[in-house]
């Protein structure tokens, strides 16, 4: 943790709002990106970010300061993401889809098909996630998608490194089941790869 977030806690902790304030302008925009990715609908993330920081604001006398400050507010908020996706199971909009294509479309790939392409392969990965355990989904989530390392990892699920390592493994081979059973674009099978 850096002497200023360590200080800015202090305050915080002290009833300084500002301080307080001065962390979630810190942390706010890459919270926000890391949620969209987590959760797919931006209206989404920006609930889970500002819940994620009212309880961050109300448990803040709990942080210990073992772990980095943004470590400990993801956490916060991918669980609430998890509680959230339990209480709708709901699935991305066509909008969301739309969106995601546009983001991974590059301009150097100007064939008419490939948008298509990448849709289908976007919506063949979420059917195979969605049809996962919540713990295989949030540890491929935060290891494949958000690529935070084993030890971050454990520091999150609050688990050893080993069990982090072998729930991944066990994750990967589901998913990767599932994957089969999803036909992609040009009527292939998923190319997904289990390496670390």
């Amino acid at each position: 943790m850096t002497a200023k977030e360590r200080s800015l806690i202090d305050h915080a902790l002290l009833g300084s709002n500002d301080a307080f304030g001065e962390l979630v302008r810190l942390y706010q925009n890459r919270l926000f990106t890391a949620m969209v990715h987590v959760v797919g609908c931006p209206a989404e993330a920006e609930d889970v970010v500002q819940e994620a920081f009212i309880r961050a604001f109300h448990k803040l006398d709990r942080f210990r300061g073992k772990a980095n400050f943004y470590t400990w507010l993801y956490r916060i908020a991918f669980n609430r993401s998890i509680d959230r996706r339990r209480a709708r199971r709901s699935t991305r909009s066509l909008d969301v889809e739309r969106e995601l294509v546009e983001q991974q479309a590059t301009d150097d790939d100007q064939s008419p098909s490939r948008p298509l392409e990448i849709a289908e392969q976007n919506q063949c990965v979420q059917n195979a996630l969605a049809k996962l355990s919540e713990s295989d989904r949030a540890i491929l989530i935060l290891r494949e998608f958000e690529e935070f390392d084993y030890a971050t990892i454990s520091e999150m699920l609050g688990v050893k490194i080993g069990t982090v390592r072998s729930r991944l493994h066990r994750a990967r081979g589901h998913l990767i089941e599932e994957l089969r059973q999803e036909d992609l674009p040009n009527g292939t099978k998923h190319g997904y790869s289990s390496s670390a």
